[in-house]
């Protein structure tokens, strides 16, 4: 069950929107511009706010989408979602994100995906981190700084909720995995050569 479980969210993890909506929209492949990377906030370059926020909407509700079927294929129950079944589950849609195998493995840093996850884990670590995120985009404008700030509280706040071990295991690898993934925005930013949210001028729509 655990291996099914595996496979049917590494599947769902798979299927980048970024490029699935930029194919369906016209729009250049994300990896062609910008960052190269296959996200919303790269979508976002394009001026197309609409294909960014169903690129963040996909990404994020396939997070959500694969721990709902594993803690329905684990049996359910009270904190199903966050038991072994959904662990597993969190970590496979996660890599199949990062390594999308219709993609050529060539996929995004995982961030709204993330983010799904932990709101179908638990909805008010979920919450928690989605404020942490907003709170330090907000304040410093820069979407890697959120996205780095967020994956380090997620942990902890994992274990002050009290979820199950194997919850907490799989955030705490989600969070390694999400930083290693933006370690070239964590040199950019200490060279101070980020680019801020809304700092490079856009494509007109």
């Amino acid at each position: 069950m655990v291996l099914l479980v595996a496979l049917v969210a590494y599947l769902l993890g798979s299927l980048s929107f970024a490029v699935i909506v930029s194919r369906l929209s016209g729009l250049p492949d994300p990896h062609t511009y910008g960052s190269g990377n296959p996200g919303a906030t790269n979508v976002l370059r394009t001026g197309r706010k609409w294909a960014a926020l169903l690129t963040l909407l996909g990404d994020a509700g396939k997070g959500v989408v694969a721990v709902l079927i594993a803690a329905h294929l684990g049996g359910g129950g009270e904190g199903a979602t966050a038991g072994l079944s959904g662990a597993v589950a969190a970590l496979a849609a996660l890599m199949g994100h990062l390594f999308p195998v219709f993609f050529r493995f060539r996929g995004g840093k995982g961030v709204a995906t993330a983010a799904g996850i932990l709101l179908a884990l638990d909805w008010r670590l979920g919450l928690a981190v989605l404020a942490t995120w907003l709170g330090v985009a907000f304040l410093s404008r820069y979407s890697s700084l959120a996205a780095l700030s967020a994956s380090l509280v997620a942990p902890f706040l994992a274990l002050l909720l009290g979820l199950p071990v194997a919850g907490i295991a799989a955030v705490l690898v989600m969070s390694i995995l999400l930083l290693w993934r933006h370690r070239s925005n964590i040199v950019r930013l200490v060279q101070g050569r980020e680019t801020r949210i809304g700092g490079e001028r856009k494509q007109a729509d």
